[in-house]
């Protein structure tokens, strides 16, 4: 029995031992006297991700590798000094390109590249890069080549998961072991590297990047046979993933020979060794170090101020030219110098004053932003319209920055300031601390300021205009910490306080409307406590049954609203069906499981009373990346009259949402005019506020007032009122990829903005009709460009696609022969886009461009709305007709 058992461990020693041998392999070093060979080829190439088909570019390079050990420790056989030569280096380049503009023919030739074949030195321990020297300073892209090559000396020969410092930064690697091999797999997400660039605000407009990075080790003994790695990076934008580049990059390394080589130095000291050899050695960062290429060929704002300054540009905002013109001096202005910005603003006309401030906010050096403020200290008292454009553009920036917040701040403390502007920069504060906060800035002494600043004034107001002011500054932050004060207010506020604060907290997400939230909003549905006006009734009950709601909260609510007015009803019950048509929403399957009992799914509880009031929403565009929508909000009074129509258009995607506009028109009074008996007294107003890109604005007021709206009914109509005209950039995005080849990879992304929306309102109290029309007109402009440079070759992809947009907002409204009519138009003209892909390379004694483009129209068409809607427009447009 003994000798069994004896036998039996003998074996699993044996397993184990065996199983130990299989995922570890000896240390890698090299030896003493012998100078290394090894064929190191690099492979690069680039594709557009929305046309794969075309060709993008490709480089292949070759050199020799010499190794050759100096300097071992005695104490660790592992810890090696290594010197390390490229040379013979040459470059093939793939010119069988169908669409070329240049002729031209495979390119093999030997480039002079003395800084190349400079020798460096690595210190290496049992696989890992410890440091690494050069003799003296070298080209910083002769560096990354350099890194490139010991990122792939950076290894080991056990299994197992580690953080790991190699070019691409400092990187989560996995290794796995078996015979003769490694397999090692980098993290490249978990990268801890130098911040390069910049980035957009909102998340919506971000670049996706999905990277994947392998390497492969042959080892025979303690020597390396064979390395190679392959990396693979799709870039592309969140919201339009065609928008992008596919980049894969290669690296072989590979025994050739071995020969005799230098014998190794003497001594046991490293430092010493590596003060012999180079005489005061300072070691070299391992993590890559980007830089942006410096463009040559690009016009400058000297050149521009000799030719355009003084002229005065057809300005058209629903042209893609006037964008694509925007786009350029933004590029020129950000590499200008303050002195220059000046000049320019100084001498353009008046009617190009506002256009080149928003570049020169876009721009976002610090040379255009003090410009700009000098600039307006000068002409800001003269011009306050100037100042308010300079506001909304700031507002509207896709990075603010520290700097941008406080020249804001500072023109608010401006002792001419009017009392419009003044009100315009209390509302856009707060899209500009939101945006900071996003930008992980939330901490900045500035930032904590304003924000004590706005809560200290909303307490401190004592009208509701300013109340209201206020609470939209605080909206548009979308910070969870405002959810307590908006509850405040939509609780104790007034009628028209509560509703506003109560709006507020629909822009929230789900798992920030907590159950201390939904029991107020229950509180004010319920009016638990005290009366509420039906806008705040009706915005609270939408929170209710957008936030998961349990199956009592709506069966409560669906209870409730037979107790209701017909239009309260009415709303919510279109607010119900509207959840049930939709393929998404999270509360439908909730409505569905409790709408499973008959004694709550029948005609008592879902045949509406006379009601007109309405929510609805449909889908604009959806793709695999990205959804548009709109909703259409009436709210119409107890006499039958439109009080409030609110639109909104909403895009989705990847998570992230974003309210890309809302426009609300409001009426107030029209009862009193038209001879019915109200409960209270109401002046005749009507005004629209609108919100774009989270960014509230300014009110327009239609009318205030009877005499107001007297005067305005006799005048002959004039031209439409401008709600916004600007331009603005939508994403400003840069960033470096450190390719493990020791290629450096730089994207870019700008996507620019041109936009004029009016609105027009026509009454005719006579005939007791009414018209508004919103007209939006704009041309947006995409420009990707993804370069990737080393000492010897540059590569360039650059796409650029614009297309220009029209979209009609049509309410017509007849007030006589009963109840209401109004018929709701949205639609979509004509538009037509453009798509051009360009392709450059160049080398020592090689250049070639490629072009392509594509363009098209895409037809318009309307949107239907409910059929009651489709009825009353077609017996309106009949009438009219």
């Amino acid at each position: 029995m003994k000798l069994q058992a004896a036998s039996r461990y003998s074996w699993w020693l044996f397993f184990f031992l065996a199983a130990a041998a299989e995922g570890n392999l000896e240390t890698p070093s090299f030896s003493s006297g012998i100078l290394y060979q090894y064929r190191y080829s690099l492979d690069n190439q680039l594709s557009f991700l929305s046309r794969p088909t075309l060709q993008g570019s490709k480089l292949q390079a070759e050199a020799v590798v010499d190794v050759n050990l100096l300097w071992s420790n005695i104490d660790n056989a592992g810890e090696q000094l290594l010197q390390i030569q490229l040379h013979d280096l040459r470059i093939n380049q793939d010119l069988k390109k169908k669409d070329q503009t240049s002729q031209g023919h495979s390119v093999k030739g030997s480039l002079n590249a003395t800084e190349v074949e400079q020798p460096f030195f690595l210190h290496w321990n049992k696989g890992k890069v410890k440091a690494f020297y050069v003799a003296k300073e070298e080209n910083p892209l002769i560096l990354e080549l350099k890194r490139g090559l010991l990122s792939l000396l950076q290894f080991q020969t056990h299994s197992g998961t580690m953080t790991e410092e190699d070019i691409s930064g400092s990187c989560q690697v996995t290794y796995a072991v078996s015979k003769d091999t490694v397999l090692k797999t980098k993290d490249l997400q978990t990268c801890k590297r130098p911040k390069f660039g910049f980035s957009t605000a909102n998340k919506i407009f971000g670049l996706l990047w999905h990277p994947t990075s392998k390497s492969h080790y042959v080892m025979e003994g303690n020597l390396i046979k064979s390395a190679s790695s392959e990396e693979n990076h799709i870039i592309h934008q969140g919201i339009k993933s065609s928008v992008g580049v596919n980049i894969t990059s290669r690296q072989h390394l590979e025994l050739l020979t071995q020969m005799s080589g230098s014998k190794e130095l003497s001594g046991k000291n490293l430092e010493k060794i590596l003060n012999s050899l180079l005489g005061k050695p300072q070691p070299i960062n391992l993590t890559s170090q980007p830089f942006k290429r410096i463009c040559s060929e690009c016009p400058t704002l000297r050149s521009y101020l000799k030719t355009f300054a003084k002229k005065k540009i057809n300005l058209d905002l629903s042209k893609a030219s006037t964008t694509w013109h925007f786009s350029r001096v933004v590029q020129m202005l950000r590499n200008a110098k303050k002195k220059d910005i000046l000049l320019l603003l100084k001498k353009a006309p008046e009617s190009m004053l506002p256009f080149y401030t928003e570049a020169a906010i876009a721009a976002h050096s610090t040379p255009s932003l003090v410009a700009v403020t000098e600039f307006m200290d000068l002409q800001g008292r003269k011009q306050p319209s100037l100042l308010e454009n300079f506001l909304y553009a700031a507002a509207l920036s896709p990075r603010p920055s520290k700097e941008l917040f406080n020249l804001v701040l500072d023109s608010l403390n401006n002792k001419y300031l009017n009392q419009a502007t003044s009100e315009t920069g209390n509302m856009i504060i707060g899209s500009l601390v939101g945006k900071l906060c996003q930008m992980n800035q939330c901490d900045l002494e500035e930032v904590s300021l304003a924000k004590e600043a706005i809560l200290k004034q909303l307490h401190g107001s004592k009208t509701d205009l300013q109340k209201m002011m206020h609470l939209l500054s605080l909206k548009s932050t979308l910070l969870p910490e405002f959810i307590p004060t908006f509850l405040y207010y939509a609780e104790e506020g007034s009628s028209s306080i509560s509703a506003a604060a109560v709006t507020a907290l629909k822009r929230y997400s789900t798992e920030h409307i907590t159950g201390m939230v939904k029991m107020a909003m229950k509180r004010i549905f319920y009016q638990v406590q005290r009366k509420y006006q039906k806008n705040s009734r009706l915005a609270a009950a939408e929170i209710l049954l957008d936030n998961s709601p349990s199956h009592m909260d709506f069966i409560n609510i669906l209870l409730a609203s037979r107790e209701l007015p017909p239009e309260m009803q009415g709303f919510i019950l279109s607010k119900i069906r509207g959840i049930m048509s939709s393929d998404n929403h999270p509360t439908r399957q909730v409505i569905k499981d409790v709408l499973k009992d008959p004694r709550i799914n029948n005609y008592y509880y879902f045949s509406p009373k006379d009601g007109r009031s309405i929510f609805f929403s449909g889908l604009l565009a959806a793709t695999e990346d990205a959804s548009s929508t709109f909703g259409v909000e009436l709210l119409f009074s107890d006499f039958g009259l439109l009080q409030k129509s609110t639109t909104n258009f909403d895009i989705e995607s990847h998570g992230h949402r974003l309210q890309a506009a809302q426009v609300v028109v409001e009426a107030k009074g029209l009862e009193g005019l038209l001879g019915e008996v109200t409960t209270e007294e109401q002046d005749f107003t009507a005004g629209m506020s609108a919100i774009l890109l989270d960014v509230p604005l300014r009110p327009v007021t239609f009318f205030d007032g009877y005499s107001d709206l007297m005067s305005k009914m006799f005048m002959s109509p004039g031209k439409p009122m401008n709600v916004v005209k600007g331009n603005l950039l939508l994403v400003d995005h840069q960033e470096a990829v450190p390719l493990q080849s020791g290629l450096q990879a730089v994207i870019t992304l700008q996507v620019a903005l041109g936009l004029d929306i009016s609105a027009d309102v026509n009454m005719d109290m006579w005939e007791q009709k009414f018209n508004t029309s919103i007209k939006s007109r704009g041309a947006l402009i995409v420009d990707f460009q993804a370069e990737v440079d080393t000492s010897f070759f540059q590569a360039t992809l650059k796409s650029q696609s614009d297309i220009e947009l029209r979209t009609n907002v049509d309410i017509l409204a007849r007030l006589t022969l009963g109840p209401m009519t109004l018929c709701l138009q949205l639609a979509k003209q004509p538009v037509s886009y453009r798509e051009k892909f360009f392709i450059s390379e160049s080398s020592a004694n090689y250049n070639t461009h490629v072009r392509k483009g594509r363009r098209g129209t895409m037809s318009g068409h309307g949107f239907p709305f409910y059929r009651a809607n489709s009825e009353m427009c077609k017996d309106l447009l009949a009438g009219k007709n």
